[in-house]
């Protein structure tokens, strides 16, 4: 679903150009990240929580900032790893975002079974 709104966001919503806020100026590829990250975020914690790792053991109020941590830390790798891929190293934005959501998922899962919604049997390990 990431890439889908990120495509959709990248391709038609910003057409390949500049996105200008009031203070900033946003490439196209960030904005577009930002984008899907407003839908992933919710569904995502949804998802993990109630399907990945069924872990309806532990509190929403626990886990929830832990798992704003771990989604901090896919942020930060989402936007090392678009720019180095469409800046640095000049792939196409759909190519380079391919490339990240693999590392970032990567990242995101074991982050999220061994951190935020690991299971007291995991804590003996």
């Amino acid at each position: 679903m990431d890439i889908l709104i990120f495509y959709g966001s990248y391709e038609y919503l910003f057409n390949h150009n500049l996105v200008s806020l009031h203070y900033i100026t946003l490439t196209p590829h960030i904005a577009a990240f930002l984008i899907a990250l407003s839908f992933t975020f919710p569904l995502g914690f949804f998802m993990s929580r109630y399907v990945v790792f069924e872990n309806r053991e532990g509190r929403k109020r626990d886990q929830l900032p832990k798992y704003m941590v771990v989604v901090v830390g896919a942020i930060l790798l989402n936007y090392f790893f678009l720019k180095l891929f469409i800046e640095t190293m000049t792939l196409s934005a759909i190519t380079a975002k391919l490339f990240t959501t693999c590392i970032v998922v990567a990242f995101s899962y074991y982050s999220q079974k061994y951190f935020t919604f690991k299971t007291p049997s995991e804590n003996e390990l």
